[in-house]
């Protein structure tokens, strides 16, 4: 029976993608978190292994994979951007070499399969709102969390190229839905309709016309599957960059959507000028074109974007 180990999979995306597994019926599914914290998984506790470890000390990873000899890896636990922010080394020891230490396990132990998860916010700032994106648009993290990830990405290609390993990835944008208890630049969409409902009033840290791309969880779940699923001859785009709906949602959106649904919703604007203009530099993302280009090694040739939280194609190419 197959096996597979999910870190960070007792977080948000990853009890979502680990119910996934379970519906999927994929066989031995291993869960691994730094907290050891099982309370999103508790009614199907019984169907999976639990191990509790940190993906930022090279021994306890080696234990896990050694122990459980998964063959796919998703990779999905991270310290969010403002503790990464806070704290450097530590976020770089979570996201960086947390990243080395599960590729390297995996390669020590013959695992097939590494599946990633990235972020839109390696883009950062580096293109203008409305510029076209392709394999070679630039990159320029703006914060600790997006330069980890970013390393991540280029650290999986070399593991790729070097070692043969099947390393594919999903650059996320933010992902809402119900559950989450986490808390990042991005935490604003999703709380401002939950104080709604709540009853309780709520100000939005960003200028009304900043957009951020979203995706719903469950949706970002199987993107995961069909990413780690798909026929290795169709991965063109090793880093997949989705997007969600285009144009993605302002501030102003959010609170006109929340306010026309949720009656006497008490929403304002509040803004912090510095986590506003650096959501605004990811966000304005969400409204560039998207398009299949050819790469120069004639092996990874396309972006894939979805076009809408329902309907979630992970769009793949084979080589003509």
């Amino acid at each position: 029976m197959d096996t597979t180990l999910v870190t960070g999979g007792t977080g948000f995306i990853g009890s979502h993608l680990v119910r996934l597994f379970l519906a999927k019926g994929v066989g031995k599914v291993v869960v691994n978190s730094v907290s050891g914290n099982a309370r999103s998984l508790a009614d199907v506790r019984e169907r999976l292994e639990f191990e509790r470890g940190d993906v930022g000390i090279f021994t306890d990873v080696l234990r896990i994979v050694q122990k459980h000899q998964p063959q796919t890896i998703f990779h999905i636990g991270a310290m969010l951007a403002p503790a990464c922010d806070e704290s450097p080394e530590s976020g770089i020891r979570a996201n960086g070499l947390g990243t080395y230490h599960v590729l390297e396990a995996a390669r020590s132990f013959g695992v097939c399969q590494v599946v990633f998860a990235s972020s839109l916010s390696v883009f950062g700032g580096a293109s203008a709102a409305g510029a076209l994106v392709n394999d070679d648009s630039r990159t320029r993290p703006d914060t600790v969390y997006a330069a980890a990830k970013l390393f991540s990405e280029n650290l999986g290609l070399c593991y790729r190229r070097l070692y043969g390993l099947d390393f594919r990835g999903i650059r996320l944008p933010n992902v809402n839905g119900p559950g989450t208890t986490t808390h990042g630049y991005l935490e604003y969409f999703n709380k401002a309709i939950e104080e709604a409902v709540r009853g309780r009033p709520y100000s939005i840290y960003v200028e009304p016309h900043v957009r951020i791309p979203i995706l719903h969880v469950a949706d970002a779940a199987r993107a995961f599957y069909e990413l780690a699923t798909a026929p290795a001859d169709s991965i063109r785009t090793v880093n997949y960059t989705i997007l969600g709906p285009t144009p993605a949602p302002t501030a102003q959106d959010l609170v006109n959507a929340v306010t026309g649904r949720v009656a006497g919703a008490e929403l304002n604007f509040a803004v912090n000028p510095r986590i506003s203009e650096l959501v605004d530099a990811v966000g304005g993302k969400a409204s560039m074109t998207v398009k299949h280009v050819p790469s120069g090694d004639g092996g990874i040739s396309s972006i894939s974007a979805a076009s809408s939280t329902a309907s979630l194609p992970l769009q793949t190419r084979r080589k003509e």
